[in-house]
Parts: C-alpha cells; structure tokens; sequence
C-alpha cells in the first residue's frame, strides 16, 4: 500500500495537514534539544521528512531511517541526494519488529507517524527500547483524535470523508487514505500509550497534546 502512494506522499501530506505536518515534527525533533544525540535512530522514516529534520535541527554524527516499503525510500534516498546528504543520513529497509541492530546502539530513537502501523506494537515498542543506550530518549509523534465536541465532530467528518476522497483524486488510491482514519480510530493513543510504553521499560514518560488534540508527542527515557 505504501510503495503505491510512494511518489504522492510528500504531497498530499503537506496537501492534507496544511502544512502544519512540519510544525509537529520540529516539535518533536525539540524534546532532543537537550540531549544532543550523536547517534539517531528514525523508525519507519518513510520518504525521510523526519530524519532531514533531524539533520537539520541536531545534525548527529550518524542518522540511520529505517522503514519496510521500498518505495518509500526510495523517495527519501531522492531527497538525500539532491540535498547531498548521502555521506549524513543512511535509508535501509528493515522492520521495526526485528530491527537490525546491536544492543544499546542509538542515542535517541524517533517515530513519526508510524507506530500505528505496528502489527505488533509491544514488539516494535521493546525492539526500540533494546537498541537504545540507557539514559537514552524514544521520541514518538502519533495522530490522536481531539476532546472538544465541535472540535472532534469536524475532525471525524474531515478523516472519514475529505481525506480519503481527496486522497483518491490526487493517488488514485482510496484505501490507503481510508486506512489513515481506520488506524488513527484503532490506536490506544494518550494515557493508554503512556501505560504501554512504561511497560516495556521505558521511565519518566509524559506526553505533550498538539493542535487540539490532532497530534499527540510521546517521550519515555531508557
């Protein structure tokens, strides 16, 4: 499903966010300031928005994104190069269930967007947490569903009708657009996912609430 809407990715996020999408990531990429990591890990980085941002805000010395659709990185490998980034941030294919990696390898490890997509979330949530050094930081960006009345109704009929519509126009692929609102319904956002982050060992986890609600940060340290 990714690897068909690859090359309309950047486009109808930008397209379907307002471009409020690049906000939500800075801050997020924000709650690293104070750690400085050198050695970053982005989980299913998809077409790289999130790792260039990385680049750009803390410039670590080694920036690893990993992601299960080719295609996907292949559009990110696109953006890499034509910012000649090569030699600054790597693309692999991997799953974030079984992630490639020695124990305690990465400073901070990111996540935008992504972890609704997890079959296993427990799974993805523990491979995490092995591959970061102690004291280290996970950093998750997820879309949650907002708490006013009004503000939830028109965010319902968005997701449930303009979203998929629009992204059948301009994709030409419906369902996977359908699927963005079917996985933002389905995720165990807010203190549900504090509670599962704590449990596969992650301390001192809080969560920060943006855009009434639309975006949810999750932070937890190792």
């Amino acid at each position: 499903m990714f690897n068909a809407i690859a090359k309309k990715y950047d486009f109808l996020n930008c397209f379907l966010s307002m471009g409020i999408d690049k906000w939500w990531r800075r801050k997020a990429i924000g709650e690293l300031n104070v750690l400085q990591p050198q050695c970053v890990l982005d989980v299913a980085t998809g077409t790289a928005d999130m790792a260039l941002m990385i680049h750009k805000v803390l410039n670590p010395q080694q920036l690893i994104g990993i992601d299960i659709s080719e295609g996907m990185l292949n559009v990110g490998r696109k953006k890499i190069a034509q910012k000649q980034l090569n030699n600054k941030i790597i693309l692999q294919l991997a799953d974030s269930e079984v992630l490639p990696f020695e124990n305690e390898k990465f400073d901070a490890i990111t996540v935008a967007f992504g972890v609704r997509n997890f079959e296993n979330l427990e799974q993805g949530l523990q491979e995490m947490q092995r591959v970061l050094k102690p004291s280290g930081k996970i950093v998750v960006l997820e879309f949650s569903k907002p708490k006013t009345t009004i503000f939830k109704w028109l965010y319902q009929l968005y997701m449930r009708s303009v979203t998929p519509n629009v992204g059948r126009l301009i994709s030409k692929n419906k369902e996977a657009y359908q699927y963005l609102n079917n996985s933002v319904q389905a995720f165990p956002e807010g203190d549900t996912f504090v509670q599962i982050l704590q449990s596969v060992g992650l301390k001192q986890v809080y969560k920060k609430t943006l855009s009434f609600g639309i975006c949810t940060i999750y932070v937890g340290i190792k």
